[in-house]
């Protein structure tokens, strides 16, 4: 029937098992053309081109502008995604040739695997904002507020803490930045660059169970918990202290 909607079987050729050739709306089938470099191109970058435009827009005109408002708009991630999601029908698609059913299956297919990882990551996401917003991390910040500490050491163990609390780098990175800011007077501008790259390395630290991005590897990937803690969190920790030991080297070297 004109209306119905084919599911992902109706698109595999059943003697092969692989993807069958393009028909038309009317059951005739097309020959398939590979999409075309720059349309592909176009289609894959138009998102973040378009969020990217946003930011520029923030930087460079005034919020009451109708330049501005409109950059608003098309920017925010949803709808930026949104229209890439729409051009791929087209370009990659239609042009490739594709029916109107086939491309409704298409995207009609692709939503069942991705429904658990978009509820486990908000799941996560959810998760670490309750801690934000309990002030976990204001508590790791005020018991190293009074140590005793290079300023180095103390901003990357600052966001360290609050990392591993909180799950947020958003979050270790702006408070250990507050936190350290005072002694951030008294040093000079390439000690000033390697605080912010100490916070930095400290807010990579250990992504667990808290962290909205622990989950979204972990789904990704198809892995365990288990599996995700040893090769994700391990490897963040690794990039967290390697990163730190170069800050020191540098800052015995400058």
């Amino acid at each position: 029937m004109d209306g119905e909607l084919l599911t992902e079987d109706d698109l595999v050729n059943p003697g092969t098992g692989r993807p069958g050739a393009p028909v038309d709306d009317s059951g005739t089938e097309t020959a398939r053309r590979a999409p075309k470099f720059w349309p592909a191109v176009i289609t894959v970058l138009l998102p973040v081109v378009l969020m990217l435009l946003r930011a520029i827009g923030e930087l460079t005109l005034a919020e009451d502008t109708a330049g501005r408002r409109v950059l608003d708009i098309v920017g925010t991630p949803i709808v930026a995604l949104l229209a890439g999601v729409i051009v791929a029908m087209f370009t990659l698609g239609v042009q490739a040739g594709f029916s109107r059913k086939q491309v409704s299956a298409v995207l009609g297919g692709s939503l069942p695997p991705i429904a658990g990882i978009l509820l486990i990551v908000a799941a996560g996401g959810g998760f670490k904002q309750v801690l934000v917003d309990a002030g976990v991390g204001n508590l790791v910040a005020d018991a190293a507020k009074d140590a005793s500490l290079s300023p180095l050491l103390l901003g990357w163990l600052v966001a360290v803490g609050i990392r591993v609390a909180t799950g947020s780098a958003t979050v270790a990175t702006i408070t250990a930045a507050g936190i350290v800011a005072p002694l951030a007077t008294t040093m000079d501008r390439p000690g000033v660059a390697l605080l912010a790259l100490a916070i930095g390395c400290g807010s990579l630290f250990f992504s667990h169970v808290n962290d909205a991005g622990f989950w979204l590897v972990k789904e990704y990937f198809g892995l365990t918990v288990g599996q995700t803690i040893k090769s994700w969190s391990v490897l963040e920790t690794i990039i967290s202290v390697v990163g730190f030991a170069g800050v020191l080297l540098l800052d015995l070297l400058l």
